[in-house]
């Protein structure tokens, strides 16, 4: 039988004393440990504490041994004799070393795919048994991997490791930055649509645009019959028709908005701040749409569409004064920027 002792607050669940190995167990991710002090070290990697840092390189860590070992990878103690990579450990070597060999010693029981370590075999294996060990201190949010754990806690932290080299803007994901990258620091366009052939530059930016075309709604209401085209669509409408999920309130005059980043840019107006700039004129923007719309008057770009003809204009407010005119409605969905 287990004994909680001071669960709620330091997370600590005595095991059975017959288990004299690792009597002390993490209740957020039920993890053990061998005494109380390795407990209370695990416990900041919940938290998202990171104290210690690397005097090379600035990255933080949440245990001193956690640094030690990543000060290997600068010494070059641990150094792959194939590739020349560093690494924190000699197990994180030998496993690297199957990259280059191609081993992959551990077997999935159930469907025989093959894994280069037990790790990723344990991962993989939740994927058939549902289980998520992992979970949130702060909303009770459960993960089946303790990487996603760690990401989801920025949310919380309001962490933003990865800061894009470009501009100002910060992410708490890898993948946000690289898209962000891409979407903003990138001219290139390689999706193209095949009902009109315009270019797109993520398949998520051609998949909405389809949707004009197909009239598709995959987005549907559990409580009742209504369907949409995107996501914050959805989750708006839950918002104020249903009250499902939360209001974000402005501090200053109360004003309620769906989402947090409609409130971010109405905050902007009250402190008076207009931080996106048009290069050609120099015209500040409280927001990247308004500056998006203005940079067609410095050229021929027409970057709003008539989703019923496909004609092009400069101005979103053009578009619905020509689709009272426009002849043919039978092909029209939506309204939308196609840039």
């Amino acid at each position: 039988m287990e004994v909680n002792i001071e669960a709620d607050s330091n997370h600590v669940t005595e095991r059975p004393r017959h288990d004299k190995y690792k009597p002390y167990l993490c209740t957020v991710c039920n993890r053990p440990y061998m005494s109380r002090h390795d407990l209370n070290r695990h416990k900041q990697t919940h938290t998202g504490e990171k104290l210690y840092s690397c005097s090379q390189c600035e990255k933080c860590f949440a245990t001193q041994p956690s640094l030690n070992e990543h000060m290997n990878v600068h010494s070059g103690k641990y150094k792959c004799t194939e590739c020349g990579k560093c690494f924190q450990s000699n197990q994180k070597l030998t496993v690297h070393r199957r990259i280059h060999s191609g081993e992959k010693p551990f077997e999935c029981t159930v469907c025989s795919k093959r894994f280069k370590t037990k790790g990723e075999l344990d991962s993989h294996s939740r994927i058939h048994s549902g289980m998520k060990p992992y979970k949130c201190h702060e909303c009770g949010k459960t993960f089946s991997h303790s990487g996603n754990l760690q990401t989801h806690m920025r949310i919380h932290t309001g962490d933003k490791p990865y800061k894009c080299s470009l501009c100002d803007k910060s992410f708490n994901r890898l993948d946000y930055l690289q898209i962000h990258d891409h979407r903003e620091h990138s001219n290139r366009r390689p999706y193209d649509c095949c009902y009109c052939g315009k270019l797109f530059k993520t398949k998520g930016d051609l998949k909405r645009h389809v949707y004009t075309h197909t009239g598709a709604k995959p987005y549907s209401c559990r409580h009742c019959s209504e369907r949409f085209t995107r996501h914050d669509q959805l989750k708006t409408h839950l918002l104020k028709s249903h009250n499902e999920g939360t209001w974000f309130t402005c501090h200053i005059c109360e004003k309620k908005f769906t989402l947090n980043g409609i409130l971010k840019a109405h905050l902007l107006r009250h402190e008076g701040v207009k931080p996106y700039v048009c290069c050609e004129c120099t015209k500040c923007f409280y927001t990247a749409g308004a500056l998006k719309q203005h940079r067609s008057v410095h050229s021929d770009f027409k970057p709003f569409c008539c989703g019923s003809c496909g004609k092009y204009f400069k101005c979103k407010q053009y578009v619905p004064v020509h689709f009272k005119r426009c002849a043919d409605r039978t092909g029209f969905f939506d309204l939308m920027s196609c840039q």
